[in-house]
Protein backbone atom coordinates (compact mmCIF):
# COMPACT_ATOMS: atom_id res chain seq x y z
CA UNK A 1 0.00 0.00 0.00
CA UNK A 2 0.91 3.36 -0.15
CA UNK A 3 3.95 4.02 2.12
CA UNK A 4 1.97 7.63 2.96
CA UNK A 5 -0.99 6.16 3.87
CA UNK A 6 -1.58 6.78 7.76
CA UNK A 7 1.10 9.07 7.90
CA UNK A 8 -0.01 12.25 8.67
CA UNK A 9 -1.59 12.24 12.33
CA UNK A 10 -5.44 12.33 11.82
CA UNK A 11 -6.73 13.54 15.23
CA UNK A 12 -9.49 11.29 16.96
CA UNK A 13 -12.74 13.38 17.04
CA UNK A 14 -16.78 12.71 16.76
CA UNK A 15 -18.74 12.52 13.49
CA UNK A 16 -20.27 15.78 13.90
CA UNK A 17 -17.10 17.80 14.65
CA UNK A 18 -15.04 15.75 11.45
CA UNK A 19 -17.77 17.76 9.64
CA UNK A 20 -17.70 20.80 10.99
CA UNK A 21 -14.93 22.83 10.23
CA UNK A 22 -16.08 26.33 10.09
CA UNK A 23 -19.40 27.68 11.85
CA UNK A 24 -22.54 26.53 12.55
CA UNK A 25 -25.95 26.87 11.25
CA UNK A 26 -28.43 24.22 10.73
CA UNK A 27 -28.40 22.29 7.52
CA UNK A 28 -31.03 22.87 4.71
CA UNK A 29 -31.92 20.46 2.04
CA UNK A 30 -29.96 19.74 -0.79
CA UNK A 31 -29.93 18.21 -4.01
CA UNK A 32 -28.74 14.33 -4.23
CA UNK A 33 -25.95 14.25 -7.79
CA UNK A 34 -28.17 11.71 -9.13
CA UNK A 35 -31.24 14.36 -9.74
CA UNK A 36 -32.32 14.51 -13.22
CA UNK A 37 -30.29 17.60 -14.60
CA UNK A 38 -32.11 20.75 -16.26
CA UNK A 39 -31.02 21.30 -19.45
CA UNK A 40 -29.08 24.90 -20.81
CA UNK A 41 -27.63 26.63 -23.57
CA UNK A 42 -23.84 25.58 -24.31
CA UNK A 43 -21.68 28.30 -22.59
CA UNK A 44 -24.53 29.60 -20.55
CA UNK A 45 -24.02 30.09 -16.44
CA UNK A 46 -26.58 29.34 -13.88
CA UNK A 47 -29.51 32.21 -13.91
CA UNK A 48 -28.57 35.69 -12.30
CA UNK A 49 -25.39 37.43 -12.10
CA UNK A 50 -22.45 36.57 -10.44
CA UNK A 51 -21.97 38.87 -7.99
CA UNK A 52 -17.71 39.58 -7.98
CA UNK A 53 -17.16 36.88 -9.79
CA UNK A 54 -14.55 37.05 -13.08
CA UNK A 55 -15.07 34.41 -15.56
CA UNK A 56 -12.19 32.89 -17.17
CA UNK A 57 -11.94 32.06 -21.15
CA UNK A 58 -11.63 28.49 -21.89
CA UNK A 59 -12.64 26.27 -24.84
CA UNK A 60 -15.92 26.75 -26.34
CA UNK A 61 -17.89 24.28 -25.75
CA UNK A 62 -20.49 22.01 -28.04
CA UNK A 63 -23.80 23.07 -28.75
CA UNK A 64 -26.43 21.78 -26.32
CA UNK A 65 -23.90 21.08 -23.60
CA UNK A 66 -25.89 21.37 -19.92
CA UNK A 67 -23.93 24.32 -18.27
CA UNK A 68 -21.62 23.78 -14.87
CA UNK A 69 -20.81 26.57 -13.01
CA UNK A 70 -17.37 26.11 -11.49
CA UNK A 71 -15.98 28.80 -8.66
CA UNK A 72 -12.44 29.40 -7.66
CA UNK A 73 -10.65 32.41 -5.38
CA UNK A 74 -7.20 30.63 -6.77
CA UNK A 75 -5.68 33.48 -8.76
CA UNK A 76 -2.71 32.57 -11.15
CA UNK A 77 -0.97 30.49 -11.71
CA UNK A 78 -3.22 27.87 -10.05
CA UNK A 79 -5.59 29.52 -11.87
CA UNK A 80 -4.57 28.60 -15.13
CA UNK A 81 -3.99 25.33 -14.53
CA UNK A 82 -7.70 25.02 -12.64
CA UNK A 83 -8.57 25.64 -16.73
CA UNK A 84 -6.58 23.75 -18.15
CA UNK A 85 -8.17 20.58 -15.90
CA UNK A 86 -12.19 22.38 -16.86
CA UNK A 87 -10.57 22.19 -20.51
CA UNK A 88 -9.40 18.66 -20.49
CA UNK A 89 -13.03 17.58 -18.99
CA UNK A 90 -15.14 19.45 -21.64
CA UNK A 91 -13.19 17.97 -24.29
CA UNK A 92 -13.69 14.58 -22.55
CA UNK A 93 -17.62 15.11 -21.59
CA UNK A 94 -19.11 17.32 -24.69
CA UNK A 95 -22.10 16.81 -23.56
CA UNK A 96 -21.48 18.61 -20.19
CA UNK A 97 -19.89 22.74 -20.63
CA UNK A 98 -18.11 23.53 -17.33
CA UNK A 99 -17.16 27.35 -17.09
CA UNK A 100 -14.80 29.03 -14.55
CA UNK A 101 -14.90 32.06 -12.67
CA UNK A 102 -12.38 33.29 -10.08
CA UNK A 103 -14.50 34.74 -7.33
CA UNK A 104 -12.64 37.13 -4.57
CA UNK A 105 -12.61 35.67 -0.92
CA UNK A 106 -10.30 33.86 1.39
CA UNK A 107 -10.36 30.12 3.37
CA UNK A 108 -12.55 32.01 5.83
CA UNK A 109 -14.23 34.38 3.47
CA UNK A 110 -17.44 33.07 1.70
CA UNK A 111 -19.32 36.08 1.76
CA UNK A 112 -19.78 35.73 -2.21
CA UNK A 113 -20.90 32.56 -1.80
CA UNK A 114 -23.49 32.92 0.49
CA UNK A 115 -24.82 36.50 -1.48
CA UNK A 116 -25.01 34.17 -4.55
CA UNK A 117 -26.91 31.58 -2.72
CA UNK A 118 -29.16 33.67 -1.68
CA UNK A 119 -29.66 35.53 -4.95
CA UNK A 120 -30.66 32.04 -6.80
CA UNK A 121 -26.32 33.25 -8.71
CA UNK A 122 -24.77 30.36 -6.94
CA UNK A 123 -22.27 28.00 -8.46
CA UNK A 124 -22.77 24.34 -9.50
CA UNK A 125 -19.16 23.32 -7.95
CA UNK A 126 -17.23 25.31 -5.22
CA UNK A 127 -13.75 25.21 -4.64
CA UNK A 128 -13.59 24.90 -0.84
CA UNK A 129 -10.20 24.89 1.85
CA UNK A 130 -11.00 21.64 3.09
CA UNK A 131 -11.01 21.71 6.62
CA UNK A 132 -14.07 24.64 6.54
CA UNK A 133 -15.88 21.70 4.91
CA UNK A 134 -17.26 20.35 8.50
CA UNK A 135 -18.56 23.76 9.07
CA UNK A 136 -20.07 24.81 5.43
CA UNK A 137 -21.78 21.94 6.02
CA UNK A 138 -23.03 23.12 8.86
CA UNK A 139 -24.60 25.65 8.13
CA UNK A 140 -25.93 24.16 4.94
CA UNK A 141 -23.65 25.56 2.48
CA UNK A 142 -22.35 22.16 0.92
CA UNK A 143 -24.74 19.93 -0.69
CA UNK A 144 -24.49 16.22 0.68
CA UNK A 145 -22.30 13.66 -1.69
CA UNK A 146 -24.37 10.12 -0.90
CA UNK A 147 -22.58 8.49 -3.70
CA UNK A 148 -18.87 9.36 -2.21
CA UNK A 149 -18.61 6.97 0.61
CA UNK A 150 -17.21 4.04 -1.08
CA UNK A 151 -14.18 6.42 -2.60
CA UNK A 152 -13.17 7.22 1.11
CA UNK A 153 -9.93 4.37 0.47
CA UNK A 154 -8.89 6.07 -2.17
CA UNK A 155 -8.11 9.26 -0.48
CA UNK A 156 -5.24 10.20 2.21
CA UNK A 157 -6.68 9.23 5.60
CA UNK A 158 -6.56 13.08 7.06
CA UNK A 159 -8.04 14.77 4.05
CA UNK A 160 -11.57 12.27 3.42
CA UNK A 161 -11.63 12.93 7.20
CA UNK A 162 -11.85 17.01 6.74
CA UNK A 163 -15.01 15.93 4.08
CA UNK A 164 -16.96 14.58 6.56
CA UNK A 165 -19.90 15.99 8.14
CA UNK A 166 -21.98 13.64 11.10
CA UNK A 167 -20.87 10.88 8.70
CA UNK A 168 -21.65 12.05 5.38
CA UNK A 169 -19.78 13.11 2.68
CA UNK A 170 -19.82 16.83 2.14
CA UNK A 171 -16.63 17.33 -1.06
CA UNK A 172 -14.19 15.67 -2.40
CA UNK A 173 -10.38 15.89 -1.79
CA UNK A 174 -8.61 17.75 -4.23
CA UNK A 175 -5.35 18.53 -3.21
CA UNK A 176 -2.36 18.67 -0.12
CA UNK A 177 0.79 20.17 0.72
CA UNK A 178 3.01 20.77 3.40
CA UNK A 179 5.66 24.25 4.30
CA UNK A 180 9.05 23.99 4.92
CA UNK A 181 11.76 27.17 5.03
CA UNK A 182 13.01 28.46 1.54
CA UNK A 183 16.05 30.84 1.28
CA UNK A 184 17.56 32.80 -1.63
CA UNK A 185 20.90 31.37 -1.58
CA UNK A 186 21.71 34.32 -3.92
CA UNK A 187 20.70 36.80 -0.93
CA UNK A 188 22.35 34.87 1.53
CA UNK A 189 25.46 34.74 0.40
CA UNK A 190 25.91 38.53 -0.98
CA UNK A 191 25.44 39.03 2.40
CA UNK A 192 28.10 37.15 3.89
CA UNK A 193 26.60 34.23 5.32
CA UNK A 194 27.32 30.66 3.74
CA UNK A 195 23.75 29.30 2.54
CA UNK A 196 25.28 25.70 2.77
CA UNK A 197 24.79 26.19 6.77
CA UNK A 198 20.68 25.56 5.72
CA UNK A 199 21.42 23.07 3.47
CA UNK A 200 18.33 20.13 4.44
CA UNK A 201 21.40 17.05 5.39
CA UNK A 202 22.42 19.19 8.16
CA UNK A 203 19.02 19.04 9.42
CA UNK A 204 16.50 21.36 10.93
CA UNK A 205 17.71 24.54 11.70
CA UNK A 206 16.83 25.99 14.96
CA UNK A 207 15.33 29.70 14.81
CA UNK A 208 18.66 31.39 16.43
CA UNK A 209 20.39 30.02 13.87
CA UNK A 210 18.15 31.07 10.91
CA UNK A 211 17.35 34.89 12.54
CA UNK A 212 21.20 35.04 12.53
CA UNK A 213 21.58 34.66 9.05
CA UNK A 214 18.36 36.86 8.45
CA UNK A 215 19.98 39.58 10.17
CA UNK A 216 22.66 39.86 7.84
CA UNK A 217 20.81 40.02 5.27
CA UNK A 218 18.04 42.54 6.26
CA UNK A 219 18.63 45.98 4.60
CA UNK A 220 16.95 49.55 4.89
CA UNK A 221 16.64 52.58 2.92
CA UNK A 222 17.85 55.84 2.58
CA UNK A 223 14.86 56.39 5.18
CA UNK A 224 15.56 53.66 8.04
CA UNK A 225 12.99 51.40 6.38
CA UNK A 226 13.35 47.94 5.63
CA UNK A 227 13.88 47.51 2.16
CA UNK A 228 14.87 43.81 2.13
CA UNK A 229 14.21 41.52 5.36
CA UNK A 230 15.95 38.72 6.12
CA UNK A 231 13.01 36.49 7.30
CA UNK A 232 9.61 37.56 8.75
CA UNK A 233 8.58 34.71 10.63
CA UNK A 234 5.05 35.31 10.83
CA UNK A 235 3.48 38.60 9.80
CA UNK A 236 2.02 41.39 9.29
CA UNK A 237 -0.14 39.49 6.50
CA UNK A 238 -0.85 41.05 2.85
CA UNK A 239 -1.13 44.57 2.85
CA UNK A 240 0.14 45.36 6.60
CA UNK A 241 -2.96 43.55 7.96
CA UNK A 242 -3.25 41.20 10.50
CA UNK A 243 -1.89 37.65 9.56
CA UNK A 244 0.96 35.83 7.51
CA UNK A 245 3.67 36.51 5.19
CA UNK A 246 2.65 33.16 3.29
CA UNK A 247 2.74 30.67 5.72
CA UNK A 248 4.51 31.89 8.49
CA UNK A 249 0.75 31.15 10.29
CA UNK A 250 -0.32 30.93 14.08
CA UNK A 251 -0.60 26.85 13.33
CA UNK A 252 2.90 26.98 11.98
CA UNK A 253 4.35 28.29 15.17
CA UNK A 254 2.62 26.72 17.37
CA UNK A 255 3.19 23.03 15.80
CA UNK A 256 6.80 23.62 16.12
CA UNK A 257 6.71 24.56 19.59
CA UNK A 258 4.80 21.07 20.24
CA UNK A 259 1.56 23.20 20.81
CA UNK A 260 -2.23 21.42 20.58
CA UNK A 261 -4.83 23.82 19.57
CA UNK A 262 -7.44 21.36 20.62
CA UNK A 263 -8.71 18.55 22.95
CA UNK A 264 -11.07 16.92 20.61
CA UNK A 265 -12.04 14.19 23.15
CA UNK A 266 -13.02 16.88 25.49
CA UNK A 267 -14.76 19.50 23.10
CA UNK A 268 -12.00 22.09 23.72
CA UNK A 269 -10.35 24.38 21.58
CA UNK A 270 -6.79 25.05 23.56
CA UNK A 271 -5.45 28.16 22.41
CA UNK A 272 -3.76 28.73 25.93
CA UNK A 273 -1.94 25.32 25.63
CA UNK A 274 1.66 25.91 26.62
CA UNK A 275 3.09 25.06 22.72
CA UNK A 276 0.83 27.54 21.67
CA UNK A 277 1.69 30.50 23.84
CA UNK A 278 5.16 30.00 23.13
CA UNK A 279 5.32 29.67 19.11
CA UNK A 280 3.01 33.46 19.84
CA UNK A 281 5.72 34.32 21.98
CA UNK A 282 8.45 33.63 19.71
CA UNK A 283 6.27 36.19 16.73
CA UNK A 284 6.12 38.92 20.12
CA UNK A 285 9.50 38.88 20.62
CA UNK A 286 10.35 39.05 16.77
CA UNK A 287 8.87 41.72 16.01
CA UNK A 288 9.65 43.77 19.64
CA UNK A 289 13.36 43.72 18.83
CA UNK A 290 12.74 44.43 14.94
CA UNK A 291 9.95 46.90 15.64
CA UNK A 292 6.93 46.23 14.84
CA UNK A 293 5.48 49.32 12.89
CA UNK A 294 8.66 49.03 10.73
CA UNK A 295 7.84 45.56 9.67
CA UNK A 296 3.93 46.74 9.20
CA UNK A 297 5.21 49.31 6.81
CA UNK A 298 7.63 46.74 4.84
CA UNK A 299 5.00 44.47 4.94
CA UNK A 300 2.50 46.87 3.23
CA UNK A 301 4.61 48.74 0.55
CA UNK A 302 6.14 44.98 -0.67
CA UNK A 303 3.07 42.85 -0.02
CA UNK A 304 -0.33 43.84 -1.66
CA UNK A 305 -3.46 42.50 -0.22
CA UNK A 306 -4.69 38.89 -1.98
CA UNK A 307 -1.15 39.00 -3.63
CA UNK A 308 -0.72 36.74 -6.75
CA UNK A 309 2.10 34.10 -6.86
CA UNK A 310 4.16 37.00 -8.81
CA UNK A 311 3.65 39.51 -5.80
CA UNK A 312 5.23 37.43 -3.32
CA UNK A 313 7.46 38.76 -1.67
CA UNK A 314 10.09 35.89 -1.74
CA UNK A 315 9.33 35.90 -5.42
CA UNK A 316 9.96 39.31 -5.75
CA UNK A 317 13.56 39.48 -3.84
CA UNK A 318 11.79 41.38 -1.09
CA UNK A 319 12.36 38.11 1.41
CA UNK A 320 15.51 36.12 1.80
CA UNK A 321 13.59 33.35 3.82
CA UNK A 322 10.04 32.81 3.97
CA UNK A 323 7.84 29.10 5.32
CA UNK A 324 5.66 28.43 2.08
CA UNK A 325 4.80 25.36 0.42
CA UNK A 326 5.21 23.05 -2.17
CA UNK A 327 3.93 25.19 -4.56
CA UNK A 328 6.13 27.38 -4.35
CA UNK A 329 8.43 25.26 -6.49
CA UNK A 330 6.31 25.80 -9.62
CA UNK A 331 5.84 29.49 -9.16
CA UNK A 332 9.46 30.10 -8.87
CA UNK A 333 10.29 28.50 -12.01
CA UNK A 334 7.67 30.33 -14.14
CA UNK A 335 8.73 33.83 -12.43
CA UNK A 336 11.88 33.55 -10.94
CA UNK A 337 13.75 30.79 -13.32
CA UNK A 338 17.70 32.05 -12.49
CA UNK A 339 17.40 32.48 -8.74
CA UNK A 340 19.19 30.06 -6.71
CA UNK A 341 17.49 28.89 -4.15
CA UNK A 342 16.94 25.41 -0.89
CA UNK A 343 14.77 23.94 0.76
CA UNK A 344 14.65 22.21 4.29
CA UNK A 345 12.57 22.04 7.78
CA UNK A 346 10.86 24.64 9.29
CA UNK A 347 12.95 25.99 11.54
CA UNK A 348 12.80 24.03 15.37
CA UNK A 349 13.10 25.91 19.01
CA UNK A 350 15.96 23.94 20.10
CA UNK A 351 19.25 22.11 18.49
CA UNK A 352 18.11 18.53 18.19
CA UNK A 353 14.38 19.13 18.02
CA UNK A 354 11.72 17.23 15.85
CA UNK A 355 11.00 19.18 12.94
CA UNK A 356 7.25 19.96 12.26
CA UNK A 357 5.03 21.21 9.43
CA UNK A 358 1.58 20.53 8.77
CA UNK A 359 -0.46 19.66 5.67
CA UNK A 360 -3.69 21.16 4.41
CA UNK A 361 -5.54 21.08 1.20
CA UNK A 362 -8.76 21.98 -1.08
CA UNK A 363 -11.65 20.50 -2.63
CA UNK A 364 -14.49 20.49 -4.48
CA UNK A 365 -18.05 20.39 -3.18
CA UNK A 366 -21.65 20.54 -4.70
CA UNK A 367 -23.74 23.95 -3.39
CA UNK A 368 -27.68 22.93 -2.50
CA UNK A 369 -30.23 22.85 -5.35
CA UNK A 370 -27.55 22.72 -8.35
CA UNK A 371 -29.77 22.89 -11.27
CA UNK A 372 -27.20 20.40 -13.16
CA UNK A 373 -25.91 18.04 -10.11
CA UNK A 374 -25.59 14.98 -11.86
CA UNK A 375 -22.78 17.19 -14.74
CA UNK A 376 -21.79 18.64 -11.83
CA UNK A 377 -20.77 15.05 -10.04
CA UNK A 378 -19.01 14.04 -12.93
CA UNK A 379 -16.75 17.36 -13.10
CA UNK A 380 -16.06 16.34 -9.25
CA UNK A 381 -15.39 12.88 -9.91
CA UNK A 382 -13.02 14.18 -12.66
CA UNK A 383 -10.89 17.01 -10.98
CA UNK A 384 -10.82 14.71 -7.93
CA UNK A 385 -9.76 12.17 -9.87
CA UNK A 386 -6.77 10.55 -11.43
CA UNK A 387 -7.08 12.99 -14.26
CA UNK A 388 -7.64 16.69 -12.41
CA UNK A 389 -5.02 15.58 -9.42
CA UNK A 390 -2.52 14.48 -11.77
CA UNK A 391 -2.70 17.65 -14.03
CA UNK A 392 -2.65 19.97 -10.87
CA UNK A 393 0.57 17.95 -9.28
CA UNK A 394 2.54 18.09 -12.44
CA UNK A 395 1.91 22.44 -13.19
CA UNK A 396 1.66 23.54 -9.65
CA UNK A 397 3.59 20.96 -7.47
CA UNK A 398 1.03 21.19 -5.05
CA UNK A 399 0.67 16.94 -3.85
CA UNK A 400 -2.27 14.77 -4.48
CA UNK A 401 -4.54 13.22 -2.13
CA UNK A 402 -5.06 10.15 -3.85
CA UNK A 403 -3.51 7.59 -2.75
CA UNK A 404 -2.37 6.05 -5.83
CA UNK A 405 -0.53 9.09 -6.98
CA UNK A 406 1.36 10.29 -4.03
CA UNK A 407 3.15 6.63 -5.31
CA UNK A 408 3.94 7.56 -8.89
CA UNK A 409 7.22 8.92 -8.36
CA UNK A 410 6.78 10.24 -11.82
CA UNK A 411 5.00 13.25 -10.54
CA UNK A 412 7.91 14.26 -8.42
CA UNK A 413 11.31 15.76 -9.60
CA UNK A 414 13.85 16.21 -6.80
CA UNK A 415 12.63 19.26 -5.59
CA UNK A 416 9.18 18.08 -5.08
CA UNK A 417 9.90 14.81 -3.57
CA UNK A 418 10.97 16.46 -0.38
CA UNK A 419 7.41 17.85 0.35
CA UNK A 420 6.46 13.58 0.80
CA UNK A 421 9.00 13.00 3.24
CA UNK A 422 7.67 15.87 5.40
CA UNK A 423 4.69 14.61 5.35
CA UNK A 424 6.28 11.87 7.79
CA UNK A 425 5.80 15.05 10.31
CA UNK A 426 2.57 16.70 9.09
CA UNK A 427 -0.20 17.63 11.24
CA UNK A 428 -3.51 18.51 10.27
CA UNK A 429 -5.69 21.49 11.35
CA UNK A 430 -8.81 20.28 13.81
CA UNK A 431 -11.63 19.88 11.51
CA UNK A 432 -13.89 22.09 14.30
CA UNK A 433 -17.22 22.76 13.49
CA UNK A 434 -16.07 26.07 14.17
CA UNK A 435 -12.91 25.99 12.48
CA UNK A 436 -13.19 29.11 10.12
CA UNK A 437 -14.17 31.17 13.75
CA UNK A 438 -11.39 29.78 15.68
CA UNK A 439 -8.83 30.39 12.04
CA UNK A 440 -10.03 34.12 12.57
CA UNK A 441 -9.72 34.34 16.46
CA UNK A 442 -6.01 33.20 16.43
CA UNK A 443 -5.21 35.60 13.28
CA UNK A 444 -6.68 38.36 15.39
CA UNK A 445 -4.46 37.57 18.37
CA UNK A 446 -0.96 36.89 16.03
CA UNK A 447 -2.09 40.99 14.63
CA UNK A 448 -2.12 42.00 18.16
CA UNK A 449 0.86 40.26 19.90
CA UNK A 450 2.48 40.97 16.59
CA UNK A 451 2.25 44.90 16.89
CA UNK A 452 3.07 44.18 20.60
CA UNK A 453 -0.78 45.57 21.71
CA UNK A 454 -1.35 42.55 23.16
CA UNK A 455 0.74 39.72 25.22
CA UNK A 456 0.16 36.28 23.70
CA UNK A 457 -1.21 34.52 26.82
CA UNK A 458 -3.74 37.21 27.04
CA UNK A 459 -4.66 37.31 23.08
CA UNK A 460 -4.86 33.91 23.95
CA UNK A 461 -7.29 33.85 26.55
CA UNK A 462 -9.37 35.89 24.38
CA UNK A 463 -9.42 33.49 21.73
CA UNK A 464 -10.16 30.90 24.03
CA UNK A 465 -13.36 33.11 25.54
CA UNK A 466 -14.57 33.75 22.27
CA UNK A 467 -14.32 30.88 21.04
CA UNK A 468 -15.29 27.73 23.27
CA UNK A 469 -18.82 29.05 23.78
CA UNK A 470 -19.43 28.95 20.02
CA UNK A 471 -17.85 25.24 19.99
CA UNK A 472 -20.13 24.14 23.29
CA UNK A 473 -23.33 25.45 20.88
CA UNK A 474 -22.31 23.19 17.73
CA UNK A 475 -21.20 20.96 19.98
CA UNK A 476 -18.66 18.77 18.95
Amino acid sequence: MSRLVGRIPVLVVTTAMLAAACSGAAQSPVASPGQPAAESPAGSASPGASPGASAVAGEPCQSGATAVKFWTEHTPPASETLQKIVDNFNAANPDVCVTMEIVPGSETDIAKLLTAIRGGAAPDVYLVDRFTVPQRANEGVLAELPDAAAMAGDYLEFAWAETQFQGKTYALPFDTDARALYYNKDLISAAGQDPAALDIANGAPTIDEVLAIADAVTTEDANGNYDVLGWLPGGPGPGGQPGAIDQGWHYTWGFAHGGSFADTAACQVTPTDAGVVAGYQFLYDFAQQRDPEKLTRWASTNVPPSPSGSQQAFVTGKLAMVITGDWRIAEMAQYKPDVEYGITYIPVPNEGDEPATWAGGWSVAMIPDSKAPEQAWRFMQYIAGTEGQTTYTQDTAHMPTLNALLEDASLYDEQHALFLDFLDVAQSRPPLAVGAIYWDALTQAQGSVELNTSEPMAALQEVQDSVQPQLDTVGC
